[in-house]
């Protein structure tokens, strides 16, 4: 972490497990295929990272035409 200029305390596991969630599905992923990485054995919690990650990446506004 500290060639990328950031030192341990700026990460923590938390922030990586969510980071690599969302990554992952915007790229495609199932959630079949990430929560095995992940660690995670409830589709409701894996979906609740996901979906944190991914508020504004399709907001409803874009459909609407203006």
């Amino acid at each position: 972490m500290a060639r990328l200029g950031h030192t341990t305390g700026d990460f923590a596991g938390h922030s990586l497990r969510r980071g690599h969630a969302t990554t992952a599905a915007r790229n495609g992923a199932s959630e079949r295929t990430i929560m095995p990485t992940t660690g995670h054995t409830s589709t409701q919690t894996v979906r609740g990272y996901i979906e944190d990650g991914e508020l504004f990446s399709d907001p409803a506004s874009k459909y609407l035409g203006l």
